[in-house]
């Protein structure tokens, strides 16, 4: 093992490939690799096995299952295509309706759209800006067959609460835990309580191939059917196993498999999982400690954790007291080249919202939230040096504000 990979974290690439001539001090996002991406990458072509479900597919659908403890993984394109093809799963009918938090990213909504259902959107917690779950069964109805969350900014949504909503009426709870890899609620790792969860592995995301996301199968009936969607609507896995003598279309399907290519790339960040997380961690931290003091005075809020709860560190954010504030907020940071960003544009009044969402949705909270939210930048590689740049322009936006 060579030194950069015993201590893989401060390799970075930048997301923007613009640092330098843009001057930025700190940017939003930057890729940090693990050390033997390329190694891995380069074996998966020595292989001659570069298209999906190769070698390093089946290392990462173990590891995944192993750490998660759950059933099955399937790695997928995206986490967009890993609800799509959980959305398939549920034989979903034009007419049916899918309970969703309207704070969310748009392909949470599209793949249950893209199947006839209509999206009911609910409101959000003012707390953690998770789907209230007081919220739920007032919007259940004949039609509704499942309800979607999302464990925002990794923090775990109230699952004891909504897993019993879901039992009393008979209905499908599906998590999108593109923000919840390795977070946890009561002790139990997101995306392993409902029937099934979407990952995301894109640029963005605590572990990444650049694009990429995975299903989690927690119901051992839809893991067979999951593999032939997944394959085209072909039961080849099975003539590969030799379960089968020839393979054919037996169902629905697309093409959902990513390269082992990337699957290379994604198996090399996943062995440095725990590093990853124990670096984004102590960044999470000083910002919390950084911040905190001085965020109450400011009439401002930092992330919400719930005591049950253990967070992924995949978001840290600030609620400032108006979007006004948090617009200035966001000029300023750039202005001393620090990048900052405001989060999800609420759902329900959206144009593709109101076109497909079921009419009258109100959700208060989800539009204060949005337009009060800014994102601070958040990678792996972020030293206490740059960080520290971060912390000084807010406390300095602060100081103004209360002087101003």
């Amino acid at each position: 093992m060579t030194r950069q990979e015993e201590n893989p974290i401060p390799r970075e690439e930048s997301s923007t490939h613009l640092d330098h001539e843009n001057n930025l001090a700190v940017p939003f996002n930057k890729v940090s690799l693990a050390g033997p991406e390329f190694r891995y990458m380069a074996e998966s072509m020595d292989a001659m096995h570069i298209s999906g479900d190769g070698f390093f597919t089946r290392k990462c659908h173990a590891w995944l299952e192993q750490k998660l403890g759950v059933r099955k993984v399937l790695l997928t394109t995206s986490g967009t295509h890993a609800l799509e093809l959980g959305a398939l799963l549920l034989n979903l009918e034009p007419g049916d309706e899918v309970i969703v938090p309207s704070f969310t990213f748009p392909s949470t909504v599209n793949a249950f759209a893209l199947r006839g259902a209509v999206p009911v959107f609910a409101d959000v917690r003012p707390d953690t800006a998770n789907i209230d779950e007081n919220a739920i069964e007032d919007l259940v109805t004949s039609r509704t067959r499942a309800i979607v969350v999302v464990h925002y900014a990794g923090v775990g949504c109230e699952m004891d609460a909504i897993t019993a909503i879901a039992r009393r009426h008979g209905l499908t709870v599906i998590e999108d835990n593109a923000h919840g890899l390795f977070g946890r609620y009561k002790g139990q790792n997101l995306g392993s309580f409902g029937a099934f969860a979407a990952q995301s592995f894109h640029e963005t995301k605590n572990i990444t191939c650049g694009e990429g996301g995975a299903l989690i199968i927690n119901d051992s009936a839809l893991s067979e059917r999951a593999e032939i969607i997944r394959e085209k609507g072909t039961n080849r896995a099975a003539f590969f196993r030799g379960q089968v003598d020839k393979y054919s279309w037996v169902d629905i399907g697309s093409s959902y498999l990513p390269a082992d290519l990337l699957a290379a790339f994604l198996y090399a960040q996943l062995e440095a999982a725990h590093l990853i997380q124990a670096r984004r961690k102590a960044i999470w931290q000083r910002y919390q400690d950084g911040l905190g003091p001085a965020a109450a005075a400011a009439a401002c809020r930092l992330p919400f954790v719930p005591e049950e709860c253990e967070p992924a560190y995949h978001i840290f954010y600030l609620l400032m007291r108006s979007l006004e504030q948090r617009q200035a907020l966001i000029a300023h940071l750039l202005n001393r080249g620090i990048v900052s960003t405001f989060h999800y544009t609420p759902l329900h009044s959206s144009q593709a919202g109101l076109k497909y969402g079921k009419p009258g949705a109100r959700c208060p909270v989800t539009d204060d939230i949005s337009a009060r939210l800014v994102r601070l930048p958040f990678y792996a590689a972020l030293d206490e040096t740059h960080q520290s740049l971060v912390v000084e322009a807010i406390l300095e936006f602060w100081n103004h504000s209360r002087r101003a």
